[in-house]
């Protein structure tokens, strides 16, 4: 193959992989990241050389880095900082400045120097934002108790990161001019920050306000490019970090309304060239050495591990957490971190730390992260053998769940208090129809409480919890939040413990439905349609279209996506308006031993040739039957049917005398 052809095989190669490992850590629920770091080790000049470590592919991984401070910059929030203060500035502080002293004393009881023990604890107090938020939204637990101490202590390591890249580099000097460097940096740190932050917020208010008047997508994706990548390169004129700067414009960009939209917009970007940034890191990896001293790995991944465990849950339990709270914020904060890369990339660009030392950190690094994933998935098991308290934390919370509910029966068990929650469950004591609610949010529970609702503080993810609420004696459950990952999970549970059990759950997109469907749910709300439907049928009603033709229109918009909302039982107190007599409705036909469709199957019956559908066959003692064509009616079995008077009437006339 000639020259030029090279470079294209070899990026092809790389996508290739990268492709290919990517799904395999999707099918294996690990975040891709992971695939990303084995495509680098696998492809890297260590192992098969199929592709270059060149200065060119690092720059643009670089590039990555730039994206992912962008948008930390994005979620930097002054008012979000004032809420969780106490975990951000108070937990995250203390672990980030513990790590660091530890790993400083470490690193000069072995020997070395002071500024590589600042460099190497900067690195290894971080933590996987990307690995962690990712598999706490999966697992429902953003919301905890430790959710929240994880999440802030995450926050403040991102924010920590800023100060470390600009002193990291710094290190590297003379010991003899470091003041002088730091200060300079420090110095040129806070004019470029106080410029920008005087002077920042409005001019990029005003900017944006100009480019979005254009009405073009590609102009405002441009835009937020041209303004990411600008104040990357005028920090880094000043000798700072290009992180810096994409810090500092998600910071501003954050405080004005078209975040959502920027954030949106700059996650392909982010996302892809995250991807090449892993990639350099497997690469820079050299399993020659690893293999080497594959002891020495293993024995800093053990210490790395365990040392950030047991630091994180000393100081959870110092900050007033409860013992299973600190153990579950320990396990997730216990791996290294993304960020924990660049700096250690930044420390060997200084020389600051040997090359061996650095090749044993990364190794130990990349492993824990592969950890992390499989002990965060276990960390229930791990905090019940390690907490003794914990148990009786859980025994607590279930006694309170099931003292609500142990005197109630054909009750609505509602998961989720939020809006939707709250106006389901004053719906239903109108109607005197009895509820219990489970919610993971402490003030809304507390507040709702005292207010009378029936509603505990509960992970509705736990089968326990569920059993508590009294899922055998309920008459349905309603599933109020719109993430249809964990809707999923608790439908496994509700199927497990009560499979006839009617499910309602609602949905963000009418593309969950199927999801959601093929996994239990009895039906399935869509917001998109209803909120589509409510807006279409105001428009209507105000351009002069008669209520009751929009009323029909909706009617057979709802027939198609609502099973069981087609067709009402027909009784004598009905409204004149609705005896229309071609409006499907329901009707039930009980099966007796001298009918004609005793014993036979509804393949037989051939009912679908008159019209008229089976919803469902009743079973005495069997619970509700789906109408196979191969089920064979006994005497007893009652029999709901769904289509218009005329052909309800031929049905029974069959299923009675043939």
């Amino acid at each position: 193959m000639d020259a030029a052809g090279a470079p294209l095989q070899a990026v092809l190669v790389l996508l290739a992989c990268a492709v290919l490992t990517v799904v395999a850590a999707r099918s294996l629920h690990l975040p891709p990241m992971l695939g990303y770091l084995f495509t680098g080790v696998v492809l890297g000049p260590h192992a098969l050389a199929l592709a270059a470590d060149s200065a060119a592919m690092h720059h643009l991984a670089e590039f990555g880095v730039v994206f992912l401070m962008f948008s930390i910059g994005l979620e930097f929030s002054l008012p979000k900082l004032v809420v969780m203060r106490r975990v951000v500035f108070g937990l995250g502080l203390a672990q980030v400045c513990a790590t660091l002293v530890l790993v400083l004393a470490a690193t000069l009881a072995l020997g070395g120097t002071w500024q590589a023990g600042i460099a190497l604890g900067g690195a290894l107090a971080m933590s996987s934002t990307a690995i962690v938020s990712k598999l706490l939204g999966e697992r429902g637990e953003l919301d905890t108790a430790h959710g929240r101490e994880i999440i802030g202590t995450l926050l403040f390591q991102d924010l920590a990161v800023v100060p470390l890249l600009i002193l990291v580099p710094a290190l590297g000097g003379a010991t003899q001019e470091l003041g002088l460097a730091i200060a300079i940096a420090l110095g040129k740190a806070a004019v470029v920050l106080g410029v920008l932050i005087i002077a920042g917020p409005r001019v990029m208010r005003g900017w944006f306000r100009v480019v979005a008047a254009r009405r073009s997508n590609e102009l405002f994706v441009l835009n937020v490019l041209l303004i990411t990548l600008g104040l990357a390169w005028i920090t880094s004129l000043a000798g700072l970090s290009l992180a810096l700067g994409a810090f500092l414009a998600g910071a501003l960009i954050s405080e004005t309304e078209y975040r959502y939209q920027v954030e949106e917009d700059i996650k392909p970007f982010r996302d892809v060239l995250l991807g090449l940034f892993f990639v350099t890191v497997g690469m820079a990896l050299d399993l020659n050495i690893v293999a080497g001293r594959l002891w020495l790995v293993v024995l800093v991944l053990v210490l790395l591990v365990g040392a950030k465990f047991a630091l994180a849950a000393a100081l959870s339990r110092a900050f007033g957490s409860p013992s299973g709270t600190a153990l579950r914020s320990a396990i997730a904060l216990a791996q290294g971190g993304e960020f924990g890369f660049v700096l250690l990339s930044a420390a060997g660009a200084a020389a600051i730390v040997p090359g061996g030392v650095l090749q044993t950190l990364l190794a130990a690094v990349i492993l824990s992260m592969l950890a992390s994933p499989f002990l965060i998935a276990a960390s229930d098991r791990i905090v019940m053998k390690l907490s003794s308290s914990e148990w009786m934390m859980r025994s607590l919370e279930l006694h309170r769940i099931a003292a609500q509910s142990i005197a109630t029966e054909r009750h609505v068990i509602i998961l989720g208090y939020g809006r939707n929650g709250q106006r389901l469950a004053r719906l239903l004591d109108a109607e005197g129809v009895r509820s219990i609610a489970l919610d993971l949010d402490p003030e809304r529970v507390r507040e709702a409480a005292l207010a009378g609702d029936t509603v505990v503080f509960a992970d509705c993810a736990r089968r326990e919890a569920l059993v508590a609420a009294g899922i055998s004696r309920a008459s349905a459950v309603v599933v109020t939040f719109a993430d249809a990952a964990a809707a999923v999970r608790v439908l496994a549970h509700i199927h497990a413990l009560n499979p006839g059990l009617p499910v309602i759950v609602r949905a963000r997109e009418e593309s969950d439905i199927e999801k959601l469907t093929a996994a239990g749910a009895s039906e399935v709300v869509p917001e998109a349609l209803e909120s589509g439907l409510m807006l279409a049928s105001h428009t209507l009603l105000w351009i002069g279209v008669p209520l009751a033709r929009i009323m029909r229109r909706l009617r057979s918009v709802r027939d198609e996506h609502y099973g069981l909302l087609r067709g009402l039982f027909h009784g004598a107190g009905d409204e004149p308006e609705s005896l229309d007599a071609a409006q499907p409705r329901l009707h039930t036909l009980t099966i007796d031993a001298s009918a004609f469709a005793a014993g036979r199957t509804f393949g037989e019956l051939r009912l679908e040739a008159l019209g008229v559908q089976v919803k469902i066959v009743r079973r005495a003692g069997g619970g509700k039957l789906p109408p196979a064509q191969d089920l064979r009616l006994e005497p007893g079995d009652v029999v709901v049917l769904l289509g218009v008077p005329d052909q309800l009437a031929a049905a029974a006339l069959r299923l009675l005398q043939g």
